[in-house]
């Protein structure tokens, strides 16, 4: 899926892209496109078709010269490069991507006023944690915070040394007929799997959303007993609906919270009244 003007601007309230402030898109299911382009032979004769990935999911990046947070976690992205165009970014949030490389960190050298970013679970992150986080810091000295931990002065000392520095972007993908096709099904695999996690929630997953909001930690008696009147799916599709709906509360503005306040307490009310006359 790619990320559209039209739906920029809704989901930033914004009636133009130099006007977004704020832009989530936690969970949207965007995903790197391929596209087949002809592979010229000598004397431009077309030749065999190569598959070339584009950075379509969040190119439109590229117009939106005020944006300051960014939340894109939970996503097939791989591409960072539209990203080195928002130079007023200060929070970026991607984690659970599909970003392989941690050359994609050279479009993110450049942004002068970025200090938090999260980059956890994904393939770049590798089997070796110091060694990812060393790298980062390297890259990106001016971060206060990395995976939802903060930089210490130690830690970007250490990363002069243990870090590996970046001084280029990765090599652009393209592969020709034949050798894409794992490649698409492997892009396939990601794309299902995030629609699944998107329908169950760990303690975990519902901690670390929380967080990204700026909300303290579910403690791990109140999420295991929710309901306990209530049999496991039904409890998982409760869990869903608070996850979704705290993720869409950071969308709103103060008219708009006031309004879920309002009905909040009258749908309380109305509960309350409920069990005092059953009891």
């Amino acid at each position: 899926m790619r990320l559209t003007r039209a739906a920029v601007l809704a989901r930033a309230k914004a009636a133009a892209l130099d006007g977004v402030r704020r832009l989530n898109c936690w969970g949207s299911r965007l995903t790197d496109v391929s596209t087949a382009q002809p592979h010229s032979q000598p004397g431009g004769t077309p030749g065999r078709l190569a598959a070339i990935v584009e950075p379509w999911p969040i190119s439109i990046c590229r117009d939106l010269p005020n944006v300051e947070v960014i939340t894109f976690s939970v996503n097939g992205i791989s591409d960072l490069e539209p990203l080195n165009q928002c130079q007023n970014l200060s929070e970026l949030y991607l984690r659970k991507n599909n970003i392989t490389s941690l050359n994609e960190l050279f479009y993110l050298k450049h942004l002068p006023r970025l200090r938090v970013l999260w980059l956890s679970e994904n393939p770049c992150c590798g089997s070796d944690p110091h060694h990812y986080r060393m790298t980062v810091l390297r890259n990106l000295p001016s971060l206060q915070k990395l995976d939802n931990q903060v930089v210490t002065e130690e830690e970007l000392s250490q990363a002069l040394v243990d870090g590996e520095e970046i001084t280029a972007p990765p090599a652009r993908r393209s592969v020709e007929n034949g050798c894409r096709e794992s490649a698409g099904s492997s892009a396939a695999e990601s794309t299902t799997e995030t629609a699944s996690e998107l329908l169950s929630f760990s303690l975990e997953e519902t901690n670390k959303i929380r967080e990204e909001l700026g909300m303290k930690p579910v403690p791990r008696d109140k999420f295991s007993s929710f309901s306990p009147r209530e049999m496991d799916c039904n409890r998982k599709k409760r869990n869903n609906i608070l996850n979704a709906i705290l993720l869409l509360m950071k969308e709103l503005d103060t008219e708009g919270l006031e309004i879920v306040q309002q009905t909040v307490g009258r749908r309380l009310q109305a509960c309350r009244k409920k069990e005092l006359q059953e009891e």
